[in-house]
């Protein structure tokens, strides 16, 4: 699920003139999502990193939801 939630924020690179703009739409919905997903600590920090990730221009790149699945299990 987390692969999948990335690849859906990478997806804008392939709209050149709505890309940023959706991204805009985006970036809220991801960081609920990561929040509900992953909860606690982890979900507080990680949804305010994936939504500065994918508001801030050209940061789409970063794999934020896989990482979060990473330090949640290293986490327990």
């Amino acid at each position: 699920m987390c692969i999948i939630m990335d690849i859906i924020g990478c997806l804008s690179y392939f709209i050149p003139a709505l890309g940023e703009f959706s991204d805009a739409i985006w970036a809220p919905i991801s960081a609920y999502v990561f929040y509900k997903m992953f909860g606690g600590k982890t979900g507080k920090i990680g949804s305010l990193i994936q939504f500065t990730e994918e508001i801030v221009p050209f940061t789409d790149f970063l794999p934020t939801f896989t990482l979060g699945y990473f330090f949640k299990k290293i986490e327990k």
